[in-house]
This record gives C-alpha cells, structure tokens and sequence, in this order.
C-alpha cells in the first residue's frame, strides 16, 4: 500500500526511499563518498542528516558534513559544518556519530570527538557551527565510552543527552542545551547493548533503540525496548532491523528515528555495508518506515534494496 505523507511516499510494507540502482549499486553520488551513523531530523519543512564521514581506515574523518532534501528522495551534500582540530581546539581525530537538534531558534551539533562529547551552535541546520570550548561529556565522565550522542525532546519540552557505548547514559540537558545536569544521568546496561542509543515517543510510551553487535560485523542490528518515562526501567521487545544476506544486506544498525511533521508516520534512518563491496568502513545511508502497533509493539523493519542518492557532487568546505 502507498501512503502520500507530505514531502514523503511511504510504502508499506516495504519503503524504497532513494533512487534504485538496479544492480544493487553502490550511492548515486559520482565521488563515491561514504556516510554512516546518520542523526535525521525536520526542519522548517526541509530534512537533514547529520552523519559520520566514512571511507578512511580507523574511522579516522576529522570533520562533520551535512546533508541536506526537500523530499526524503534526493540529497545535496551541504558541506563541511565542523573541523576537528581547527573549528574545535579540544580534540583533532575521530570525528563521529554527530547529532542535531533546535531550540529556541539556535541550531546545536552534538558530537563525538576523540572519546569526548561536543557540542556546538549555529544560527543554521547547515552550520556553520561554533563549537562551545569543551565536551559536554569529556571521556571517562560517566560508565562506558562518551560517543554516539542522540537528542530526545519529550512533549512537555524537557532535552536529554543520550550517549554511550557499552553502558548507555541519558542526562537532562541544560535550559541552554551547552550542558547536562550531572545529578540527573541514568546509565542503562544490557548484554545485547553495544552501541548508538536512541530515545524516541509514541503517544504515552517511550521507546529505547539500540545497535548489537560491532558495526563491522554483518549481524549488526538495532534491537528496541519500551518504557513509561524516557531514563526507563525498560521492557526487551526484540529485533527492529536486521540483515538480509539474501539480498546482500549487511550490518544494517546505528539509527536515528523521525516522526514526519504533521503527521504520525515515522521513519528510521541507518547504515548499512555499502552495496557492492562495503564494509566497517565503507558504509552507505537508508532511510525507512517504523510502524507503531496498537498494543505497543515496533513491527520489524523491512530493509529498503536502495540507498539514498546524491543530487550533486560534494562541495567544498563551507566553513570559515
């Protein structure tokens, strides 16, 4: 069944969102650019994904980029937003798994730098960002690794933190979104949780999503939890999104879900091993349909064949 929801065609019970290559190709892009770990947001009726620069042995990028559609089909690269080392004296290497959120009018890019958290602020979705001067989670601060931020606003505007690999911490965000109350962080542990946790709600439930398993394994996965407050207790549900080796569809994890403005259709974005040849380090972006069930349940996503796709080549950085 397709269902029209504004700037996006949702197909149920399968979502091809992007432009299929029929050979199971890799991204439309001409540059071959690699992206993973994609924070996707809604923004004055435009989208955005904020993502890990991929390709580089080690996952050694050192600056964030943005992306940028009007109708979840076609994506510009926007450019470079934040260097590392440059932009943020704090820390140079290991640019990774940013996130976004708006507030008040001020646009915030959270961060992985280092093993440390950032954060910085810009008057725009597409930067450029200042960063603040410090972590927001310096490394070791709290249980587990400081990376992989998510942002999650509940409905009474109340901001949290979520952050962690290995043990996963959620924090209430101070009013001006430069910092968390430390009194406030919950750290959650679990043996299927490894990474890239999420906070999402669905009407008066909240919902816990999470990577298993190391990203350059192909049995990557989100799994999903619910709760009746955003920092738990938490109920296992099981396997939201997983492989399909029999369409070559590996390591499809590290996630961020959307609901579309104006509407209760949602949408979850991840990575996968790029298709043809991908691997831990050469990652490509999909974007697909959640589905809330009456009774609480997240009905398994069925991976889309197709990866997003680049209406133009990359451009230069756009950063001063």
């Amino acid at each position: 069944m397709r269902k029209n929801i504004g700037h996006v065609t949702i197909h149920k019970p399968c979502n091809d969102i992007g432009h299929i290559n029929d050979d199971g190709g890799s991204m439309a892009d001409p540059s071959h650019q690699y992206f993973a770990d994609p924070a996707l947001i809604a923004f004055d009726g435009k989208y955005y994904i904020y993502p890990t620069t991929d390709g580089s042995p080690d996952w050694s990028s050192t600056e964030f980029r943005v992306l940028s559609s009007n109708d979840l089909h076609s994506w510009r690269d926007e450019g470079t937003v934040l260097r590392l080392g440059t932009d943020v004296p704090w820390a140079d290497r290991f640019a990774w798994a940013p996130a976004a959120a708006e507030k008040n009018g001020v646009h915030y890019l959270y961060f992985t730098a280092d093993d440390n958290i950032g954060v910085a602020y810009g008057a725009s979705p597409t930067g450029p960002f200042i960063d603040s001067g410090q972590p927001i989670v310096a490394r070791d601060a709290h249980a587990g690794r400081a990376i992989d931020p998510s942002v999650f606003t509940d409905d009474d505007g109340t901001s949290y933190l979520v952050w962690g690999n290995g043990v996963a911490n959620i924090a209430r965000l101070d009013d001006d979104m430069l910092g968390i109350d430390d009194t406030s962080v919950v750290s959650w542990e679990d043996p299927t949780f490894r990474e890239a946790a999420h906070v999402h709600r669905h009407r008066d439930r909240y919902y816990l999503t999470w990577s298993e398993n190391d990203t350059r394994d192909p049995e990557y996965r989100v799994r999903w939890a619910v709760g009746e407050h955003p920092t738990g207790p938490w109920q296992h549900g099981g396997v939201l999104l997983e492989q399909r080796p029999d369409r070559g569809i590996l390591a499809t994890g590290h996630h961020s879900l959307l609901r579309v403005p104006g509407t209760d259709d949602w949408l979850i974005a991840y990575h996968r091993f790029a298709r043809p040849g991908g691997d831990g380090t050469h990652r490509e972006l999909v974007i697909d349909s959640v589905h809330h069930l009456e009774d609480g349940a997240l009905l398994p996503v069925e991976p889309s064949n197709s990866a997003i796709s680049f209406t133009t080549v990359r451009p230069e950085h756009i950063t001063s």
